[in-house]
């Protein structure tokens, strides 16, 4: 039985020339600072974002954490989406690891305001018992908004008022090429105005593993000594970014192909009458949809697994799927049809 799997783009592959890279990277000790692949990526991702510097992680989660830590102390808030990754799906580590407290915003379709944030902001003006605010979290495209990507002109207006107010940004883009590519901007201009900003390589960009961390010069020194005591320090990773370079200079021109299928499965899955999606709101690789008449998500994600169409339940009446470089337009036809006769039986 063929499998089409649709459950999340961190299941990519390495492309052949990847792990073609992989078997004949030139390697160092990282920790020394001598691996030169590493060296070459983290130089790359820099001037790809526009920033001074740039650091390897081995995980998104990890690379999040080091953007929290290099910016707030323990004690302080961060402000975040109410449906933030870092606050649903990184095992807590913002407040055991990190000791912040989230002060979470619901935003619209997961974006937030400027009006939204600045009324959560609690500024050293404040009384002494007040937790301050360490840090702004944003995260584009939104995983759990459905993939939703916030326009550049919000993300402005955040940045001007952050900066007045002097409250750092990061950005979870962990899937920011795809927002960018959705938005028709490049990445460097998308996070302009952040302070860190982390993505990932290893989900749409189909690397094996590992995630980098952006920003300026002395925000990248703090965070490599937050990555060894973190347990990230890696020695001959010149193998994996290898991988990464691909992942970064060339998997990132293709993300449009995986936004198209999204679209054909979201509509396909609209016009059954037994789930509802927001069409507007599937604006990049991700799908998700809640079954009607309190329909049980884990049984349909099941029923579908068994004919090889493979998805997640993500609450008892909410379905995801991901689109991604190892699905094709003809994978994603047939999983379609599926999905809506299942859907209506």
């Amino acid at each position: 039985m063929e499998i089409i799997e649709l459950r999340s783009d961190t299941l990519t592959k390495p492309t052949a020339a990847m792990r073609q890279a992989m078997a004949t990277a030139e390697v160092g000790d990282d920790v020394y600072g001598e691996d030169p692949t590493i060296n070459k990526l983290e130089a790359r991702a820099a001037q790809v974002f526009g920033k001074e510097a740039a650091i390897f992680v081995p995980t998104g989660s990890m690379g999040n954490l080091t953007g929290i830590m290099v910016h707030a102390r323990p004690g302080q808030e961060v402000i975040c989406e109410s449906r933030a990754h870092i606050l649903d799906w990184e095992m807590g580590s913002m407040c055991s690891v990190a000791g912040t407290i989230p002060r979470t915003v619901y935003g619209d379709r997961g974006i937030l305001t400027w009006a939204q944030i600045r009324e959560k902001i609690t500024l050293d003006t404040a009384a002494y018992y007040r937790a301050r605010t360490g840090l702004i979290e944003l995260e584009n495209s939104h995983n759990m908004a459905g993939g939703t990507v916030t326009p550049l002109d919000v993300y402005e207006e955040i940045w001007a008022g952050a900066k007045e107010n002097g409250v750092p940004t990061h950005l979870d883009g962990a899937r920011v090429f795809n927002a960018a590519t959705a938005l028709g901007v490049s990445v460097s201009r998308l996070t302009s105005g952040f302070d860190t900003v982390m993505f990932c390589l290893s989900k749409g960009l189909c690397a094996p593993v590992g995630s980098m961390l952006v920003g300026s010069k002395a925000s990248i020194e703090r965070a490599r000594v937050i990555r060894k005591t973190l347990g990230g320090g890696m020695r001959q990773a010149g193998v994996l970014a290898a991988a990464g370079l691909i992942a970064l200079e060339e998997m990132s021109k293709r993300l449009a192909e995986d936004h198209a299928n999204a679209r054909l499965l979201a509509e396909a899955i609209a016009a059954s009458p037994a789930a509802e999606i927001d069409l507007a709101g599937v604006q990049t690789n991700i799908v998700i949809f809640r079954l009607k008449n309190q329909g049980d998500a884990a049984g349909l994600v099941n029923r579908l697994g068994a004919k090889g169409i493979r998805m997640s339940a993500i609450g008892p009446h909410a379905v995801r799927l991901v689109t991604h470089n190892d699905v094709t337009r003809a994978q994603c036809e047939t999983a379609a049809k599926v999905i809506v006769e299942e859907l209506g039986a």
